[in-house]
């Protein structure tokens, strides 16, 4: 079994991750699922920007 992820989208404060289950050889995935990550400030308890730095690297990671 392996496994794939990928970038799916990136917005102002969250990144969504998309994950692929495949057993050997196989091109279509047995199982598939997604997360939010969302970034959020510790103090106000609420979503803040994504670093650029993170931004850019993520970019170049989107599908």
């Amino acid at each position: 079994m392996t496994a794939g992820i990928r970038v799916a989208h990136v917005g102002t404060s969250s990144v969504r991750y998309e994950i692929g289950l495949f057993a050997d050889d196989e091109s279509l995935c047995a199982a598939k699922g997604h997360f939010v990550h969302v970034y959020v400030d510790r103090a106000l308890r609420k979503p803040t920007p994504l670093p650029q730095k993170l931004t850019a690297v993520l970019a170049a990671l989107a599908v």
